[in-house]
């Protein structure tokens, strides 16, 4: 069934704005910590919304709808009685079922923990707590977060809002679908080879694949691994960067982490969107922007090489010198494949031995894949992903911003597992087809996902933007002022049960 069949029921959750949902995160914030609305007002309207429309998307499987009020109504109290409310109070949010959350069921996508709840919140979701937010659930992931496509044996597939009959992608499909769909008013995600950018570009949002190490990940079985990494998703940059100013931070016990970004200060508050890049950066008139078709001749649908091309149109309507390049990504694939092979032994070589059976195929293949490397293999991978992330440097001293396809392919339909074809070249792996994002991975530089219009069958696609190593500030700036050009984001989805 198409997206187009349905119609929005405004009217259910009241209000002549059809509910405090429609508001963005900022703008909320901005009402909370004023009073204009209360905490228990904004989570209930959410909530409805949720019960509204999630039968038709499958994106927050797991709702502890009183726990979340009765969190509500402790925030409001905290505000009454003069509190210091942190930046994100009263702001309900789902977490990833890939992040543990004390006292809620987290499945990982598993069969394995169908019925897990955790003692404990990682330290992602405690940064959340003590920002004010307040956690009503999770969102769902595909089994351990393996593949771009959200479904799993638990809870089953998270639909497109844009179109029900399309994948929302994945690994963090449930968090990009309940934001574009109006359930969430931002979400945690968490990215290795695009598990963050794929869904959302797939579903019309903006994603930020940060640095390594800018949102520690603990608990972790490797400190010092830099391919996979949290990050937020939301619906504007503004909300983007007000999620991941609550995320970002240091941590003792994170040995790669790095310190908070105050230049996020400059981004836009609750009362001041931003209109030009902050004090510092480029004027727009002399933005360095590298345009890159293919990242380095990997095949794109031309449906999708067509929306690019307005999006370059809108990129050259600002006045940016514009550049066919892209960095020297040699190699990349391999580390990628190696390196995530690796991490797939590390974190379930346990669940291997005990529950083999109880794996999707896809999870086993890594496993195997990882078990049959060699130490010269994964020494080369090692030695070859430092020459990257050095030439990718000496790149970025000519540019300010890499801009390439962050899907090869528009949003596909739901039942397929992953693309074996893009434009008649044969895919052997479920990771090849999303290689323009897994190889700005191994560069370890951030990047993220954001709307650039729209194939001819309403279907979104994405804009991916990479940016300096630790220059998440500069990347955001720059983003706002494409996200303005483009003109997709305005583009809301129509959904109903």
């Amino acid at each position: 069934m198409s997206g187009a069949d349905h119609a929005v029921r405004d009217g259910d959750s009241g209000g002549a704005h059809g509910g405090l949902w429609e508001y963005g995160a900022t703008a909320l914030a901005d009402m909370l910590r004023g009073g204009a609305v209360s905490a228990r007002e904004v989570v209930a309207s959410f909530l409805q919304r949720i019960d509204d429309v999630d039968g038709v998307v499958n994106a927050v499987p797991t709702l502890v709808p009183e726990r979340a009020l009765a969190d509500a109504d402790e925030a409001a109290r905290r505000r009454a009685r003069g509190d210091d409310l942190g930046s994100l109070h009263g702001l309900p949010i789902a977490v990833k079922d890939l992040v543990d959350t004390a006292g809620i069921r987290t499945t990982y996508g598993s069969p394995i923990y169908r019925d897990h709840v955790p003692a404990e919140d990682a330290l992602l979701v405690q940064r959340l707590r003590r920002a004010g937010a307040i956690v009503i659930g999770k969102t769902n992931t595909p089994e351990f977060g393996a593949g771009s496509q959200t479904f799993n044996p638990v809870f089953g597939a998270t639909r497109n809002p844009y179109d029900t009959s399309r994948t929302a992608g994945g690994s963090t499909g449930g968090g990009a679908a309940a934001v574009a769909a109006g359930m969430l008013p931002f979400a945690d995600g968490s990215d290795m080879g695009g598990r963050l950018r794929n869904p959302a570009g797939f579903c019309n949002v903006i994603g930020l694949r940060p640095t390594p190490g800018r949102v520690p990940e603990l608990p972790t079985d490797d400190a010092w691994d830099p391919l996979s990494v949290s990050g937020p998703i939301a619906r504007t940059v503004a909300d983007l960067a007000l999620l991941m100013s609550a995320l970002a931070g240091p941590d003792p016990r994170a040995p790669l982490s790095l310190a908070a970004l105050p230049a996020l200060t400059t981004l836009p508050s609750p009362a001041a969107p931003l209109r030009s890049p902050p004090t510092g950066l480029p004027s727009p008139a002399r933005v360095r922007v590298a345009w890159s078709r293919d990242l380095g001749g990997l095949p794109i649908a031309p449906e999708v090489t067509a929306v690019l091309e307005e999006g370059r149109r809108a990129l050259d309507g600002l006045g940016w010198q514009v550049e066919e390049a892209e960095p020297d990504l040699r190699g990349a694939d391999e580390v990628f494949e190696v390196l995530r092979a690796l991490s797939f032994v590390r974190a379930l070589h346990h669940e291997y031995e005990a529950h083999r059976d109880l794996l999707k195929s896809t999870v086993v293949q890594n496993i195997e894949a990882g078990l049959r490397l060699t130490p010269l293999r994964i020494a080369a991978a090692q030695a070859e992903q430092a020459a990257i992330f050095a030439r990718t440097v000496d790149f970025f001293a000519r540019f300010d911003v890499l801009a390439a396809p962050a899907t090869q392919v528009a949003p596909f339909p739901v039942e397929k597992e992953w693309v074996d074809e893009i434009d008649g070249h044969r895919l052997s792996t479920y990771t090849d087809w999303m290689r323009s994002c897994s190889r700005i991975t191994v560069t370890a530089h951030p990047a993220m996902s954001v709307p650039c219009g729209f194939t001819a069958d309403g279907l979104p696609v994405g804009l991916q933007l990479v940016g300096r190593y630790g220059d998440e500030a500069g990347l955001l700036s720059i983003a706002e002022l494409v996200v303005a050009a483009t003109g997709a984001l305005a583009r809301r989805p129509v959904v109903t049960a």
